[in-house]
């Protein structure tokens, strides 16, 4: 039988080798998405057609709703306000710049349930998926405060170019299968 000091010893050495882990593994997702960045403050004269209070939860790689991406300032879970504008999306996150996605930018909006650390009942999130660079498309998902987001839904469809637009509104609710 082990003695009990040296099992008290053992789980406390176990405990300290996961967390090592949690953060090594982190700071390795940190490098991995450095050279990825959301783009930062609003143009003069955009004029703001909505708000909604919000929280945000994650991006991640397109259509894979379960692979956290770490952009710069959208790396962690916030509260913040959204403003759509006619120029794009303001998402304006507590303790963070403003992070405007530009209309060129916005590839499609529609309704989630699933994203990394988040299940919430069926077409819950909205998912705006925008290019964070020329050859990545990736997906930030936000959970309205204030009711059902369709109306917020519509307001960004409108901003999406004709050619990611297609048929989004019929498109199947990403991440329910998941």
């Amino acid at each position: 039988m082990i003695p009990r000091d040296l099992a008290i010893a053992l789980m406390i050495a176990l405990a300290v080798l996961v967390l090592l882990t949690m953060l090594f593994a982190w700071r390795r997702r940190l490098r991995r998405d450095s050279g990825l960045t959301a783009p930062l403050g609003v143009p003069e004269h955009a004029q703001v057609l909505d708000r909604h209070e919000v929280l945000y939860v994650s991006t991640t790689k397109h259509d894979q709703p379960l692979e956290r991406l770490t952009l710069s300032p959208l790396a962690y879970r916030a509260r913040g306000e959204v403003a759509v504008t006619d120029r794009g999306l303001a998402l304006c996150l507590d303790g963070a710049p403003t992070v405007f996605l530009a209309s060129a930018r916005l590839a499609s909006v529609d309704r989630a349930t699933v994203t990394i650390d988040r299940v919430v009942e069926p077409g819950g999130l909205v998912r705006v998926a925008w290019s964070a660079d020329d050859d990545t498309i990736v997906d930030s998902y936000l959970r309205l405060t204030d009711g059902d987001p369709q109306n917020f839904i519509s307001e960004l469809q409108r901003l999406v170019p004709a050619s990611g637009a297609s048929d989004d509104e019929a498109a199947p609710d990403t991440g329910a299968t998941s």
